[in-house]
């Protein structure tokens, strides 16, 4: 099975639970590198932005670190998302030959695939926030609507 390479998402909603379970006990880098088993520098990196939009914020000093800004119940993971992945595309897209018609017809057609699949992912993660998968709710199978 094919792997992303961008963890920043997976690694983002790792760090806010993490924060979340904190108890507003400032976290270090270290400490959240640790737990995600990744670099602390991708970890700041993964901060950056989750500061910006103020969902997180940082204390220097002795007894600093990372600590949510908002409240774990108003984090959508679809925040969460749209902040680190943006507008890049969620499948795997590459540059064709334009001279190729093939390739412009590939292109076209995976593009607007790709802009449905990332629609249907906001969707589905606006009804999870950071609050559920600290508590665990974000593991229920979300159920199909039934027929009338």
């Amino acid at each position: 099975m094919a792997r992303s390479t961008n963890t920043q998402f997976a690694v983002a909603v790792h760090v806010l639970t993490y924060l979340a379970g904190a108890a507003g006990r400032p976290v270090s880098s270290g400490e959240l590198s640790e737990s995600t088993k990744v670099n602390p520098v991708h970890v700041r990196r993964v901060l950056g932005p989750l500061r910006n939009a103020g969902l997180v914020r940082s204390r220097p000093g002795v007894h600093g670190g990372w600590e949510l800004a908002t409240d774990a119940r108003d984090i959508t993971l679809a925040e969460i998302w749209r902040l680190l992945q943006g507008a890049d595309p969620v499948l795997g897209l590459h540059g064709p030959d334009p001279a190729c018609a093939t390739g412009r017809t590939v292109q076209n057609a995976l593009t607007a695939l790709d802009r449905t699949i990332a629609d249907a992912i906001t969707t589905q993660l606006e009804d999870v926030t950071v609050h559920d998968v600290l508590t665990g709710r974000a593991n229920a199978t979300p159920q199909p609507p039934q027929p009338s």
